[in-house]
């Protein structure tokens, strides 16, 4: 068994960092579209986004608890992805009114983006109150279905390896559901009438007032595909791992880490920065003993756990990405603020 050592440990690499980190990228990919969308169309950072992808998540929670109480399911796929549609429409209603009710006033008073900043700073706490004034603070399980496409002692059995490969099913329908979004999402902006208004209002809004663009459509429909893409990254992320609200709090982070690396305001580099940020935290918190241990000779096996972090240590990861990016390229991978 030892000529295959070099596919133990491709495997083993695989099962704890290949898949965990492109489902983690797909799920960070979708929050920092949402950011870079606000950031892009309505010039604001929008600190609320965590506990909005929360707001989403419990609605979703809630439709997908009534559902199973009908004995309405999805079978081997999550009932929450029959409920995803109604949450994503929820979602996008609650943002319009959020809108309405408080972000409208300061469009209108032409305030300055760091006032709208701070506005969403509270509109942040009022979200996460609501959250956890319907839902609770508590871990919610919201999962059902086939738990795995591939179990480890399965492979094990099938090809004779030591090493065993498990996929869970929420790491593919994360990265499945991901790409479809993000592909919808790019042709609606470069092909349809709304998305190239969208642009336009980016790029020079008195232009684009001037060509016959209708602010407040745009405005509604940024928010709208906002909260649904909240939506979509909050339910996989609560599928994958679990749901607490304070969780999306601390994603922040690592949402605006990948926004901002990526170029906040260029959706294309939402996306690159959400799977930076993911493969990094994955790949250096995850200890290679085991890894070294099936490609080096015996004698030259490692002692420790060939960590180069702790896992506690996981959010600080994207901060110091955040800070290099932000000395050495501060307009990020791809140059900000352009859909």
């Amino acid at each position: 068994m030892e000529n295959y050592d070099l596919l133990n440990a491709i495997i083993l690499l695989a099962n704890f960092v290949i898949v965990p980190a492109l489902s983690y990228g797909s799920q960070l990919a979708l929050a920092a579209l949402g950011i870079t969308l606000v950031y892009a169309v309505l010039r604001f950072s929008n600190f609320a986004h965590g506990d909005l992808m929360a707001f989403g998540t419990m609605i979703a929670i809630l439709i997908t608890w009534l559902f199973q109480s009908w004995g309405l399911t999805a079978g081997v796929l999550p009932t929450a992805l029959i409920a995803l549609p109604f949450a994503m429409a929820l979602t996008a209603g609650f943002c319009l009114l959020t809108d309405r009710i408080v972000y409208k006033f300061y469009r209108e008073q032409k305030s300055q983006p760091v006032v709208f900043m701070i506005v969403s700073v509270g509109v942040m706490f009022i979200m996460n109150a609501i959250v956890r004034f319907i839902i609770g603070p508590k871990d919610r399980t919201f999962f059902d279905g086939e738990k795995f496409i591939i179990k480890a002692v399965e492979f094990k059995s099938y090809t004779g390896l030591p090493e065993g490969l498990s996929i869970k099913s929420t790491q593919v329908l994360t990265i499945v559901i991901a790409l479809i979004t993000m592909m919808m999402l790019f042709y609606f902006l470069q092909k349809t009438k709304m998305g190239k208004s969208m642009r336009a209002y980016s790029n020079n809004e008195d232009l684009a007032l001037l060509s016959g663009i209708n602010p407040d459509r745009v405005v509604m429909i940024t928010w709208i595909i906002v909260g649904m893409l909240a939506t979509i990254a909050g339910v996989l992320y609560g599928l994958d791992k679990s749901f607490k609200p304070f969780t999306y709090f601390q994603l922040l982070l690592p949402m605006f880490a990948a926004a901002i690396v990526g170029g906040i305001g260029n959706p294309l580099g939402a996306v690159a920065g959400g799977y930076i940020i993911a493969f990094s935290e994955v790949m250096l918190t995850y200890a290679y003993k085991k890894f070294f241990m099936y490609l080096l000779p015996t004698n030259l096996e490692p002692d420790g756990l060939m960590q180069f972090l702790s896992t506690d240590y996981k959010f600080a990861i994207s901060f110091i990405i955040l800070v290099i990016v932000l000395i050495i390229r501060p307009t990020g991978i791809f140059r900000g603020k352009t859909l």
